[in-house]
């Protein structure tokens, strides 16, 4: 039996070791502060499930292929992982749009153009002050990030794969790799385990969430009301009010470089000032809203966005998984068989997640 050992027990993590643990492998799985833990980047409440990516097709074809995966674990653990919401686009950078709708239709994925002068009437919260139709996602929804990472670890759990709470020690583990392959899946973590290598390809950016209150009785911002939305022009995205804990808004745009491990987590007044001037260019109703809960997570971005699943460099049993933090969650299931295939030899690697030759220039998937 082939034996894996996996670092970081967050969504990419978790789905590899799923599709491994399913082809008969024998797993262990680290992560030295839990499954989707608060500091992680998997620890969040929600996370957008999308297709759209502009023309970069292979995106949307794992986002329509991983949702499946993501019902059929709510079916077997039988919580709710996923609320369908649609997903609706604003603005997005010239072609983005128009480039994002015909990648969805070549894939047989549901879209639809809505007017400038049909928006108020279909999503009266939500309004756009640019040109333009605007693009809508109907299949499109929500995940619930910490809960289905963590369901999905106890499933694993209860198949047979180990689970240690444990700081891995990279150093040893590399030069272990003979015995069985080492997946690195840390997120954040991933440039300290491997400076040399990941140094200046990933790198964490700290990332500011807000939840504000609708007003009392007033059920336009809840879910069977009001969509998803990415506001790419203005580097931010919301989510409607699920489980009645606001309305989350959160920079999607880079913040400053941070450690997981001891940055501070406190929002800033004027990061919320900020989140409230975009509040009244696209929810109005919600510019003055009381700001329920705060959170500060992080990115683990490469420069360009890409994901990284590859080989670390001179090992032949040493993968990397990463680089996905902002839009890497919703593809778990897609990249843990993406991940199987590659370290059973059963399919070539795209180009555009190698690590080699990868473009240091400005991030260019959303």
């Amino acid at each position: 039996m082939q034996r894996a050992t996996i670092v970081g027990a967050g969504v990419f993590g978790s789905w590899i070791a799923h599709a491994l643990k399913a082809r008969g492998w024998r797993i262990t799985l680290i992560d030295q502060h839990g499954p989707a833990n608060a500091r992680a980047s998997s620890g969040g409440e929600t996370r957008i499930i999308r297709a759209a990516y502009g023309r970069l097709a292979v995106y949307s074809q794992w986002a329509r292929e991983s949702l499946p995966a993501w019902l059929a674990l709510e079916e077997q653990v039988g919580q709710r992982l996923f609320v369908k919401t649609g997903a609706l686009f604003l603005g997005g950078g010239g072609t983005w749009l128009s480039e994002s709708a015909d990648t969805l239709r070549a894939n047989a994925i549901s879209t639809e153009w809505i007017t400038r002068v049909d928006l108020p009437k279909r999503f009266p919260q939500l309004q756009d002050g640019g040109s333009g139709n605007v693009l809508f996602e109907p299949d499109a929804g929500v995940l619930f990030a910490r809960r289905a990472v963590q369901a999905l670890v106890d499933t694993l759990a209860a198949d047979g794969v180990r689970l240690v709470r444990a700081r891995a020690d990279a150093h040893r583990m590399i030069q272990e790799s003979d015995d069985e392959v080492v997946i690195f899946a840390a997120g954040s973590w991933l440039p300290s385990l491997l400076p040399e290598v990941l140094g200046g390809v990933i790198a964490p950016t700290r990332q500011e969430v807000f939840f504000f209150g609708p007003p009392p009785g007033d059920a336009r911002f809840g879910p069977e009301q009001m969509p998803a939305w990415v506001a790419f022009d203005d580097g931010i995205y919301g989510v409607p009010d699920l489980e009645h804990r606001g309305v989350k808004v959160a920079f999607d745009a880079h913040g400053p470089h941070a450690d997981p491990e001891t940055m501070n987590r406190s929002v800033e007044a004027s990061s919320v000032a900020r989140a409230r001037v975009v509040l009244q260019r696209h929810l109005p109703a919600l510019a003055d809203a009381p700001l329920l809960e705060t959170r500060v997570c992080q990115y683990e971005n490469t420069a360009d966005g890409h994901l990284l699943l590859d080989q670390l460099p001179g090992y032949e049993r040493v993968w990397i998984a990463g680089g996905g933090s902002g839009h890497g969650f919703k593809h778990g299931p897609a990249i843990g068989r993406y991940m199987a295939d590659l370290i059973e030899a059963r399919r070539a690697p795209e180009p555009a997640f190698q690590l080699a030759g990868r473009p240091p220039r400005q991030r260019a998937v959303y």
